[in-house]
């Protein structure tokens, strides 16, 4: 990057530094969010920047006194290793970023193929990504859910958020969750001891603090309905769960964690925001041919992204070429070793386009 347009974010630094440090700006929640998670997105450049410049200075003494100690020779040694380092690491950081990266998402799971068996899958994979979240200290809550009999689900929809603003949020993990995910195993209601390949969808977008997508009040259907818990059992008795359908698009959002009628309605048109939103990013996307693949992040919604095999104990990422035989632990949370791979992946791709 050239040094203006790196001067340009050191300032800025400075100026958010001062700005989090004014008592009024934390007034406005959203705003003092925002302006952390940015923050907090600079940081680790500003860092950089000071260890290369004063690694550079230390080289600079070092050969001036290493003609009288030649104790100054070795540490101008170490000192010519260390600087290319920390070139390469501050090249890293400057590449473009996704713009969601520190954002919060909204998750669903979607039953597809091998009916009653899917539906227990996408199960399994709700409960995998709320142990992930717990892992991660992130608060996971279930919007909204259709159970199957066996106590699957047909769908289901999760917010995952972080505590506090973070350069590197749930989106910047989660977002190559997208895609459909297989399984093969015996299901539960196989007598037989037969093998069976099912699969289940996982749509994942990110939630925007400022949602820039206006919804025509006139394009929505919405309807109310008697939230249920696990086995159809009736949780309240009031129709407070909302189902908001946006007509243009056919677009379903339900909504029926909240207390209230109007809670629920609130959060549904949000979600639906969301979803909006990431449509219209990813149609931008596709007409723009020569946009960086870093700034909108878009999914085959119909490519197979990954298997988990149980008669192996076996997880395999089809994009990344990915395989490990721990997928007991994986269901059980521990997702990081998977994740990783995408993101280095991901990382020396964009290396790659930004030196071409």
């Amino acid at each position: 990057m050239e040094s203006a347009s790196l001067q340009g974010l050191l300032d800025e630094y400075a100026e958010l530094e001062t700005a989090l440090g004014d008592p009024s700006v934390h007034a406005d929640q959203t705003r003092a969010r925002k302006l952390g998670r940015r923050y907090a997105e600079l940081s680790p450049v500003v860092k950089t920047v000071n260890e290369l410049e004063g690694a550079r200075s230390d080289l600079a003494a070092a050969k001036e006194l290493a003609s009288d100690d030649p104790s100054f020779a070795e540490e101008a040694a170490q000192l010519e290793q260390r600087i290319p380092e920390l070139e390469a690491k501050l090249t890293e950081l400057l590449l473009p970023r996704d713009p969601h990266d520190g954002a919060d998402v909204v998750m669903e799971i979607k039953s597809g193929e091998g009916g009653e068996e899917s539906a227990l899958f996408a199960g399994d994979l709700l409960r995998m990504y709320l142990r992930y979240a717990e892992r991660y200290g992130w608060k996971a809550e279930v919007l909204g859910s259709t159970e199957s009999d066996l106590g699957g689900y047909k769908d289901v929809t999760v917010s995952i958020k972080t505590k506090e603003p973070t350069a590197d949020g749930v989106w910047s993990r989660l977002k190559f969750e997208g895609g459909v995910h297989r399984v093969q195993r015996v299901p539960a209601t196989e007598s037989q001891g037969r093998i069976h390949t099912s699969a289940a969808g996982v749509l994942i977008y990110p939630e925007p603090e400022e949602v820039e997508v206006e919804v025509d009040p006139n394009d929505l259907r919405i309807d109310v309905f008697r939230s249920s818990g696990p086995g159809g059992q009736s949780v309240n008795t009031t129709d407070s769960a909302v189902r908001v359908t946006h007509l243009p698009t056919g677009i379903v959002v339900s909504c029926q964690n909240e207390k209230s009628q109007i809670q629920n309605r609130a959060r549904a048109i949000q979600v639906l925001q969301a979803r909006l939103q990431a449509m219209a990013e990813e149609e931008a996307a596709a007409k723009a041919a020569d946009a960086r693949r870093s700034q909108v992040r878009t999914v085959d919604r119909s490519e197979r992204v990954r298997t988990y095999n149980f008669p192996e104990n076996r997880i395999s990422d089809h994009r990344v070429n990915y395989k490990a035989y721990n997928l007991d632990q994986v269901l059980d949370g521990d997702l990081d070793g998977v994740l990783d791979a995408l993101q280095s992946a991901d990382r020396e791709e964009r290396l790659a386009e930004s030196q071409s």
